[in-house]
């Protein structure tokens, strides 16, 4: 039995149908699963240069408050864009994160950029120095970067 089985592969040339159709839905499930992943992955690194830019506009703020003895008022998206110019106020083409919303006052602020996700993470600076770090995730959108619970920093 087994003799004539490989005489029988050795005289073949070529794949079967079913062998052909094997292959396809391996290459298939493979498919499905890595794709998904991919598109997370994409997601989490815009959502990651939307918390690098926080990072810098909290910078910015600090130094706004340093320029002006200590007061925060002046924090603004346009004020905060003339300290570092890396900080956007728009998302342009293609998009990327900006700062969506800054305002302050003599001494908290609060920082809100947007990722090109449109997924959003905030700072705020309380009056007595604490530091939360908040981010929102619309129905129905990917959490990309921001973990269950809505706290990244």
């Amino acid at each position: 039995m087994l003799l004539k089985l490989r005489e029988r592969m050795a005289s073949e040339k070529g794949f079967t149908l079913i062998e052909l159709l094997v292959v396809m839905l391996i290459i298939g499930i493979l498919a499905a699963i890595a794709i998904p992943t991919f598109f997370n992955q994409r997601n989490k690194a815009s959502d990651s240069s939307a918390k690098e830019m926080a990072h810098t506009a909290q910078v910015a703020a600090e130094t706004i408050a340093t320029d002006n003895n200590g007061s925060y008022a002046t924090v603004s998206p346009a004020n905060l864009a003339l300290i570092d110019n890396s900080i956007k106020t728009v998302s342009g083409t293609p998009a990327k994160p900006f700062v969506s919303a800054a305002t302050g006052t003599v001494d908290s602020w609060t920082l809100t950029i947007t990722s090109p996700t449109t997924n959003t993470f905030s700072i705020t600076r309380a009056s007595d120095g604490t530091l939360t770090y908040d981010c929102v995730v619309l129905p129905g959108k990917d959490r990309g970067g921001c973990p269950t619970g809505d706290h990244w920093g």
